[in-house]
């Protein structure tokens, strides 16, 4: 079974900075969709960031753009958020999806979640 894998959460404080990655060994990330989600206690699961790692396209939540950077590394199979000027908003368990949908909507029985990786922003 297709599994994709966060690490690098953790505990910053404010103003500082974090890099996720999102590895999925045995998938084809070459032409899908990736994207980083996030939840906080209480409050819904938003979308952060994607990229169509087939072409390169990104799309940022208004609330992280310029702040936070979704990149590619298809020769390791691995989409990383690179996270900086850290707010304690931001504190949420953050999630990877992959989607072979190039829509991009994250939505069908396809999607691939990981099992998410905490950041924590302290003031």
């Amino acid at each position: 079974q297709v599994q994709v894998e966060e690490s690098g959460g953790g505990s910053v404080q404010a103003g500082g900075s974090l890099k996720l990655s999102c590895a999925a060994p045995g998938y084809t990330y070459s032409s899908a969709c990736v994207g980083w989600f996030r939840q906080a206690p209480g409050k819904k699961r938003e979308g952060v960031a994607h990229i169509y790692t087939g072409g390169g396209a990104t799309h940022y939540a208004d609330s992280v753009k310029g702040r936070f950077t979704i990149s590619q590394d298809n020769a390791k199979n691995t989409v990383y958020l690179e996270m900086s000027s850290l707010q304690p908003e931001d504190t949420a368990m953050y999630y990877c999806a992959a989607d072979p949908n190039i829509l991009c909507f994250f939505s069908s029985s396809e999607v691939v979640w990981g099992q998410g990786t905490q950041v924590t922003v302290s003031s």
